[in-house]
């Protein structure tokens, strides 16, 4: 038996190593594009202006060992070995890092959560470091407490999140533009510089408009060509920079010591700190291998880094440096990019070889732009625009029209107005070293709050890694007129629209609290509600989480009928990845069960596809039903609200099948626990037949119920929705009136609607204004 377990568990370790090596082949297209590229214009960024290139070397010896360690010390240290272990259940970026934060502290920014939320098993992630101790506990508490107490605090930290997403999104306009226009730059050796001028523009935003308009095809069917691409740009660099450190100057590798940067700084003083923010551009995209943790793994993206992208990239800036300092007579930016030190044989073929990295590079960081949109939106923070999946195997694969062509027209205004490396990189680095610097200081409050480590550690951790991007932002900040604007202008315009967006969902929601109708009221109206209930069922759209909202007293009030089974449906977004199907819906009884007023909660990840209209019929419908069968139609039922608890709900998943595909028996299983039920999970079928399982422990009532169900199910769904018209009310300040009445009005007139955005079914839909004086 030990024989045979041992014979076993070999093919499982291969299996596993083999699974490993293929994620870190293809991070290497994903993840390393745009940080693989940067050789191309970080010399020359950094040569531009501010300092000269001497026969001393003491000026690109002091760039070399800046380069070597802030790759060292920001990609390797800072993301590999400690940013990476602080995954949202295995998700990463700026806003999983906030995510993870409000769930270990309460500091939530989303109005309709629940204490039902806190149980779901991605809720709580185990410490990634280990527990601390009796006093590190104390101290988490003591930061915790803090959050929670003062509403300030918390609002800076949904500001600084945002900030970073801002800068994310303004990092996807400035990135493609400089990653090609540099790779385009290698023509400035063929032809003469006049000429160079009136070729070079032309041909990089040619290349950017069909990158942009590709992108509806989706990454998915060319994303086998990233890798191979990436792993032949890094070798072509590798094998040049070698070539030139043993032909140019074998004793370059002298300049990796930190005694140059010393040198440098005390040689070149202002010059010299001005010039790091072209040094900066050397780990431009490395935040993409913590945004781009969702689609692999730690180890994958660690190996892939660690042993083939970091010494690619140290033996490329050696070999230019090798190269630069041999020739002292191409002191102009014209001349010192990275192209001068390609040997002329092989120039043409290694432009080629730039051009195709450069447009990969692009392609992912335009697509961590779609993904972060989508993210900011299902949370509440971005108006709901139209997500489009460009493939049904690869999870994260996402395309958006309208902010694809916005990027494009930026992009290429970007390109037209600039023309040249030098202030594009300045933008491209103040957006890059902001984006660092959110994640430093949410990294310090994770540190304290999830992995339970001392204050002492995060004030270690914000103070050496902060410290150094510190002095990169000032070198960027100083640059403010000569293109570091530019990041700022767009991240100003995004954090507007994302923070009154928020501020008006915010607004409505309580007035949507404020507003909603008594349950005493609701039963009072007896089980007809005062009218005709009529076949099929309503599916009455709310964003409430308890209570019956005020569009259904209009309906009641105004319409001569209504259903026989009304839903009323919340689809909302929690603070974590991805829900299990056997956690997403909440299902509970309004009133006795002869009025057949049933709530359904629906809770996605901000991760999650939103399923299909049938499939997410069929399963809103088998959740209700399972509900009903297992024990929601008692009148003294513990999942039943009444007017005194609204909050007590049914967790609906995986289990009893009231659905049966065609050809396909019902099963039936009885529930272990009352309050834990169990709902169906039903494989994708175009043809669903709901039956009524033969079971001598149903009771009559629950029979009776689940055959109106049925019944009204067949007969069809409506949806009804509340078409909101959202105004500052009566005595607000001239700002609020600015911002509820023009800016939010504005944006929530052009967002898609909730209907689309969820892709809820209907056989009909029917609106109804509601006027919400916020």
């Amino acid at each position: 038996m030990d024989l045979e377990g041992g014979l076993s568990s070999g093919p499982s370790k291969r299996d596993s190593w083999r699974a490993v090596l293929s994620l870190a082949y293809q991070s290497l297209g994903v993840v390393y594009g745009d940080l693989s590229t940067s050789p191309l214009y970080v010399y020359k960024s950094t040569f531009a202006q501010d300092i000269q290139h001497s026969e001393t070397n003491e000026e690109i010896y002091g760039v070399l060992s800046f380069v070597f360690w802030t790759l060292t010390l920001v990609p390797l240290l800072k993301y590999v070995f400690i940013v990476l272990r602080a995954d949202d259940n295995g998700e990463g970026g700026t806003f999983a890092l906030y995510s993870l934060l409000c769930r270990h502290a309460r500091v939530g920014f989303l109005p309709n959560g629940q204490l039902a939320d806190e149980e779901l098993s991605a809720y709580k992630k185990g410490d990634g470091v280990g527990s601390g101790g009796g006093r590190r506990a104390e101290a988490a508490a003591r930061v915790r407490r803090l959050l929670e107490k003062h509403q300030v605090l918390q609002r800076c930290l949904l500001v600084l999140a945002l900030i970073g997403t801002c800068m994310v999104v303004g990092d996807g306009v400035l990135t493609p533009a400089l990653s090609v226009f540099s790779a385009v730059s290698g023509l400035e050796l063929s032809v003469s510089r006049e000429q160079h001028k009136y070729v070079e523009v032309p041909v990089a935003c040619l290349i950017l408009v069909c990158l942009f308009a590709l992108q509806h095809y989706g990454t998915h069917r060319v994303g086998f060509l990233f890798a191979p691409i990436i792993i032949t740009w890094l070798l072509c660099i590798s094998v040049i920079g070698v070539y030139n450190i043993f032909h140019w100057n074998p004793h370059v590798y002298r300049a990796l010591s930190p005694y140059y940067m010393y040198k440098f700084l005390k040689k070149t003083q202002r010059g010299g700190w001005m010039s790091l923010g072209g040094i900066l551009l050397c780990i431009t995209g490395s935040e993409a291998m913590f945004a781009d943790l969702g689609h692999f793994s730690q180890l994958s993206i660690k190996i892939a880094f660690t042993f083939v992208v970091y010494p690619s990239l140290i033996l490329a800036y050696m070999g230019q440096a090798a190269y630069l300092s041999r020739h002292h007579t191409i002191e102009s930016d014209y001349r010192i990019g990275f192209y001068v030190s390609v040997p002329e044989r092989i120039r043409w073929p290694v432009l080629a070889i730039a051009i195709l990295a450069a447009v990969v590079g692009s392609q992912a960081i335009i697509t961590g732009t779609f993904s972060i949109i989508k993210q900011c939106s299902a949370l509440g923070c971005f108006p709901r625009v139209k997500i489009i999946h460009t493939s049904s195997k690869v999870h994260g694969q996402i395309y958006i029209p309208e902010i694809n062509w916005i990027l494009m027209v930026m992009c290429l205004a970007v390109t037209v107005g600039f023309r040249d490396t030098k202030r594009m990189g300045n933008a491209s680095g103040l957006a890059v070293i902001t984006v660092m610097l959110v994640t430093t200081c949410l990294m310090s409050l994770v540190i304290v709050l999830c992995w339970h480590k001392s204050i002492f550690a995060a004030v270690c951790f914000i103070l050496f890694f902060g410290t150094i991007e510190v002095l990169y932002f000032s070198a960027s900040l100083i640059k403010f007129l000569e293109g570091a604007w530019v990041p700022i202008a767009l991240s100003f315009i995004f954090m507007i629209i994302m923070y009154v967006w928020h501020y008006g969902t915010l607004k409505k929601y309580e007035f949507d609290v404020q507003n909603k109708v008594s349950i005493n009221w609701l039963l009072s109206l007896g089980p007809t509600l005062g009218i005709v209930r009529v076949k099929g069922i309503g599916l009455i759209h709310t964003e409430l989480v308890s209570g019956i909202p005020a569009i259904f007293s209009h309906f009641v009030t105004n319409l001569p009928a209504f259903h026989q089974v009304l839903i009323f449906l919340c689809i909302k977004s929690v603070q974590v990845p991805f829900v299990r199907p056997e956690e997403r819906f909440l299902v509970s009884r309004i009133g006795p069960k002869e009025y057949r007023l049933y709530r359904c909660i629906v809770r996605y990840g901000y991760h999650d596809v939103h399923k299909d209209d049938l499939e997410f019929e069929k399963d809103l419908v088998c959740s209700v039903a399972e509900f009903v069968r297992s024990g929601g139609s008692e009148p003294n039922s513990i999942v039943a609200e009444s007017a005194k608890d609204e909050e007590r709900m049914a967790v609906v998943g995986a289990g009893v099948r009231l659905c049966k595909e065609d050809g396909e028996p019902a099963d039936v299983t009885s529930p272990s626990d009352s309050r834990e039920i169990q709902s169906p999970v039903i494989a994708t079928r175009k043809k669903v037949r709901f039956m009524l399982p033969e079971s001598p422990k149903m009771g009559a009532g629950v029979r009776e119920e689940l055959q109106e169900l049925m019944e009204a199910r067949e007969a069809g769904m409506a949806f009804i929705l509340g078409h909101s018209y959202v105004r500052a009310k009566s005595g607000s300040g001239w700002f609020k009136r600015l911002v509820i009445d023009v800016v939010y009005d504005f944006l929530r007139r052009n967002s898609r609607g909730p209907g689309y955005a969820v892709s809820i079914p209907h056989a009909s839909t029917l609106e109804v204004g509601m006027i919400y004086h916020v």
